[in-house]
């Protein structure tokens, strides 16, 4: 079978062999294109390398924090905000997609990351209660969402590989400025968010691409790469 080119990708992340998210991604690219027919031109960039990335149709922020470098991190997704440009953020691509927006959307420069700044007064992304590292959960979605229209769903199962998250007394502040929380875990935590203004843009503290044996992409994965296919299209 022929496949079109379908589009240029930005894979953020310091790869590593040890992170598993990092080594399921060729295998999910294959399948995207066998089962989709999205053949994707994927670059991967590590976050101390990131510079213009005008020339993507879709960046996804990878797991992998602490990242080499956190400014990297948040200027690719900077980046995507700002240009349109399809973005998908895993793990620590969810933190840093909420720290790069509550400091140039909402205006509070100072909130860090708990893992990366554990001295800091003002933490945005805190250690969670109970550490996620290793373990699946349940997720309810919210009815009228892109991620409720992607999973098809109310409620999903889903895998994380984590130990921060979101302080949940900064929700409102993100709220007020646009962003939309799109799925909860059972205790009322966030565990999906994305930017309706954005034509895609979300954000996952669980890893989607962890999800089966990687055989069929996550709802999610195809996506993403399918508004990257289209952003492609009208480029050309």
């Amino acid at each position: 079978m022929t496949h079109a080119y379908s589009g240029r990708i930005a894979l953020i992340a310091d790869r590593s062999p040890h992170v598993r998210s990092h080594q399921r991604v060729p295998s999910l690219l294959t399948n995207l294109r066998e089962r989709d027919q999205l053949d994707l031109d994927v670059y991967w960039i590590p976050t101390t390398e990131v510079g213009a990335l005008d020339g993507f149709d879709g960046i996804w922020l990878l797991p992998g924090s602490p990242y080499e470098s956190e400014s990297g991190a948040i200027a690719a997704v900077r980046a995507a905000r700002e240009s349109g440009t399809p973005f998908l953020g895993t793990c620590g691509g969810f933190q840093h997609a909420m720290l790069e927006f509550a400091r140039n959307v909402c205006g509070a420069a100072q909130v860090q990351h708990g893992e990366n700044h554990p001295e800091a007064e003002d933490q945005l992304i805190v250690a969670l209660e109970c550490s996620l590292d290793g373990h699946e959960g349940p997720i309810q979605v919210q009815p009228g969402t892109l991620a409720a229209e992607l999973l098809g769903v109310e409620r999903s199962v889903e895998r994380y590989h984590c130990s921060y998250g979101l302080d949940s007394g900064r929700l409102d502040l993100l709220r007020e400025h646009g962003l939309v929380f799109s799925g909860f875990d059972d205790s009322g935590d966030v565990r999906i968010a994305e930017l309706p203004s954005h034509p895609f843009f979300l954000a996952t503290l669980f890893q989607p691409e962890l999800a089966g044996d990687g055989s069929r992409p996550h709802p999610l994965i195809r996506g993403f790469a399918r508004a990257a296919a289209a952003r492609a299209a009208v480029r050309v």
